[in-house]
């Protein structure tokens, strides 16, 4: 070989090193002007270069022009055609080379393998054994069982590690790493923990491949003890640990290893900082994820994209959204995984509107989302009972192919049950390919939402049928379905089962289902009796949901100690207040509503005022009570009156208890009349086209009355009205509420 050969040579491996390609092809521009019959050494190099660079034109006329190409050239543009994914080229290649090795059948195989055609990869490594085993070597081992391993075929895998023993190539580190991976990834950890137990030389990188698959399999202990086994550590065996702790839930041990790793002033990478964040964010540690951050500037990875989407779900976490926001505002580079970051950011803080915000802005930055970035902005739809926006997300779910994924389906699901749409839901809950927990846990909760108990309870059992696992959120919505229809003895047995059959321990949510449960069916006493057997106190929600069935029940004694409870628990409470204001102002004690009112003057306690909302062609209309700042006031004050007088004519009867103010009864009538969700109805019933139904949502509980009235308007107007407020959803129709007399 000449050196002028050498020298091209060198210059053509620069340029696929920087990716060079206008400078590979003047070098070969060179190459034609000096040299009139270059070797072929230094055509392959060329062919090398420009298969390397991804131009395969210029890499096949150049080897079809190889006056006499050697083994080493089929290889070349064999491997280029393997490579690129050309496997119809790759195929016409190696059907017509003179001669094969052993790097020839390692091609063939391995593009095969990186298009995961399993049968064809086989099939080529039997035609390879035919060849003579004297090709094999670690390669075709590696390749085969990473194979194996991508695609789950642990048969496959364990019959490729019948021929490594036979063949002699066990103590191979090449091929014992990812055998180990592949058997800790299919589950078989201690078949991993015998090849790493019979490799008879063991590098840094066979510890960090079995830490790796002991953290797979939550053997946290197992790893620790080979951690500290090893004699040498490399910045991955700290990183490996740091992550697996964090993906095992052991925040703290993370963050303190990664103190330990600093110590010993190893170089950390995206991974190592971005495990680290996680860890902060699992423990809403903000103090150490500041100490972090601080650490991300000082060593330069700021404009790692993996870091900057790490730091800005920390904050997010850490409910520190206006830091989240800065983080997110300075990053360089974004991607789907950092603008999902916000807005998941965005939705779990309570922002939902701004979640959808930031998926708008996602798309017009040409960022397209994935399945999980589209399942949380409409989860952020959900939570604010937006159906409209919902609805459209749902038609870019199906266009784009993301509604196949159950993440994306499952929010739909949740989507139309908290809209109010659950013959939608339940549409989409059928149409559903696979259906996992989350999926059944939807719509249990979505027909419990309506107090629909027979169509909850059937659902639950149907899904222990297809034996599914249910867990706290699923018991949470079959027991708050029976407290709707009132079904104790059916409340309890589930109850019961949720401890004895499926091993879930009760939590504060279930207790509260089952207070508002006896609470409902006007058993009081044996509701404090329950209270007083209860493993921890009730929280404000248990609390407020005996105080107010007391209020139903006017059960004054039981709500006093409710009450009292309730102040206790939360001093700045204002229901506390109220609902005893309302059992005394409903008996007449009028002094004693007086005597409250000044104590949640002299305690600075104030009520949340209440306030409905409904949207009407994209723009959202807020009332609160006797509200006239609606441009339309008039028509809507006109329609309530309007009702008004026609309720009457049915048999309204105006429930002037709820009224807390001791003033002249066509005061408390006229009161009632303009509460917020009368004004939001009106509104609908002037603006909302006849087909479609109205969609209300109160930022409070609906009050008996307003209750008993939406009844009325229904049957009136022949109106669908869909009412969503603190506690459950109501579907008025010709009369009827969806929750019955348990509102």
């Amino acid at each position: 070989m000449s050196s002028n050969s050498n020298c091209y040579c060198s210059l053509l491996k620069i340029c696929t090193e920087t990716r060079n390609r206008s400078q590979a092809k003047k070098i070969h521009c060179h190459i034609l002007r000096t040299i009139k019959d270059p070797e072929t050494f230094l055509l392959n190099n060329l062919v090398n270069a420009y298969g390397k660079l991804g131009d395969l034109t210029y890499a096949r006329n150049l080897f079809d022009k190889i006056p006499q190409p050697n083994l080493f050239s089929w290889n070349t543009i064999l491997f280029t055609y393997s490579k690129s994914g050309n496997l119809s080229d790759m195929n016409d290649i190696f059907n017509r080379m003179p001669k094969r090795d052993g790097v020839s059948w390692n091609s063939l195989i391995s593009g095969y393998a990186s298009r995961a055609l399993v049968t064809d990869a086989v099939k080529g490594y039997n035609s390879m054994l035919g060849d003579g085993a004297a090709n094999l070597n670690r390669i075709t081992f590696s390749t085969m069982l990473i194979l194996s391993s991508s695609q789950g075929c642990i048969d496959l895998g364990r019959q490729i590690h019948g021929q490594i023993v036979k063949f002699g190539f066990g103590s191979y580190v090449f091929v014992s790493c990812p055998l180990m991976d592949m058997y800790s990834k299919a589950g078989f950890v201690y078949d991993a923990k015998q090849v790493f137990d019979e490799t008879p030389e063991r590098n840094v990188v066979m510890y960090n491949t079995m830490i790796t698959g002991f953290l797979r399999c939550g053997m946290v202990e197992d790893s620790w003890s080979l951690f500290h086994s090893m004699r040498e550590k490399d910045a991955i065996s700290w990183t490996t640990m740091i992550t697996g702790l964090t993906q095992n839930g052991l925040y703290k041990e993370a963050i303190d290893l990664f103190r330990e790793m600093r110590t010993e002033g190893l170089v950390m990478d995206q991974f190592t900082f971005g495990s680290m964040l996680t860890a902060c964010g699992g423990l809403m540690a903000l103090k150490e994820g500041k100490q972090a951050h601080a650490f991300v500037i000082r060593t330069n990875h700021m404009d790692n994209v993996f870091v900057g989407s790490a730091l800005v779900d920390m904050y997010c976490k850490c409910k520190r959204i206006a830091f989240a926001e800065a983080v997110f505002k300075r990053m360089t580079h974004k991607n789907v995984v950092s603008w999902t970051a916000l807005l998941v950011g965005y939705g779990q803080n309570g922002y939902s509107e701004e979640a959808i915000r930031v998926f708008c802005d996602m798309q017009r930055n040409g960022i397209n989302p994935d399945y999980y970035t589209l399942g949380s902005v409409i989860s952020s739809c959900a939570n604010l009972a937006s159906l409209e926006e919902g609805s459209q997300f749902h038609g870019q779910a199906i266009v784009s192919g993301l509604f196949s994924f159950t993440t994306v389906s499952n929010a739909l699901v949740t989507l139309y049950s908290k809209c109010g749409s659950i013959e939608d839901a339940n549409r989409l809950f059928n149409e559903m390919n696979f259906r996992d927990e989350v999926s059944w846990t939807a719509l249990v909760s979505g027909y419990a939402q309506f107090g629909k108990a027979d169509e909850t309870i059937d659902l639950f059992q149907k899904m222990l049928a297809h034996g599914l696992k249910p867990d706290e959120v699923t018991f949470v919505g079959v027991l708050s379905a029976c407290s709707r229809a009132g079904l104790v003895e059916k409340g309890y047995q589930y109850f019961e089962s949720m401890v004895k059959e499926h091993g879930i321990m009760p939590v504060v949510d279930h207790y509260t289902c089952m207070i508002d449960l006896l609470s409902r069916a006007g058993r009081l006493e044996e509701a404090r009796c329950f209270i007083n057997k209860m493993p921890m106190p009730p929280d404000a929600i248990g609390w407020s949901t005996l105080l107010s069935s007391c209020r139903l029940h006017g059960n004054l004694e039981v709500g006093k100690w409710a009450a009292a409870s309730l102040q206790e628990l939360e001093p700045n409470n204002p229901a506390g207040y109220i609902l005893l204001s309302s059992i005394y102002a409903a008996k007449g004690k009028w002094d004693y509503v007086s005597e409250l009112r000044r104590g949640m003057r002299d305690k600075g306690v104030r009520k949340e005022p209440g306030c409905s909302w409904i949207k009407y062609k994209g723009k959202v209309h807020i009332f609160s009570a006797d509200d006239q700042t609606s441009p339309f006031s008039d028509q809507i004050y006109a329609e309530l009156d309007k009702l008004n007088h026609k309720m009457i004519e049915e048999g309204y009867v105006p429930d002037l208890s709820t009224v807390l103010h001791d003033v002249e009864e066509s005061e408390k009538k006229k009161m009632l009349n303009y509460h917020s969700e009368r004004l939001a109805i009106a509104f609908g019933l002037i603006f909302i086209p006849p087909r479609l139904p109205i969609r209300i949502v109160k930022n409070l509980r609906v009050c008996g009355d307003c209750h008993n009235a939406t009844k009325y308007i229904s049957k009136i107007t022949h109106r669908e009205i869909l009412v969503r407020d603190a506690v459950r959803f109501h579907l008025f129709k010709d009369g009827t509420c969806s929750c019955g007399d348990f509102w």
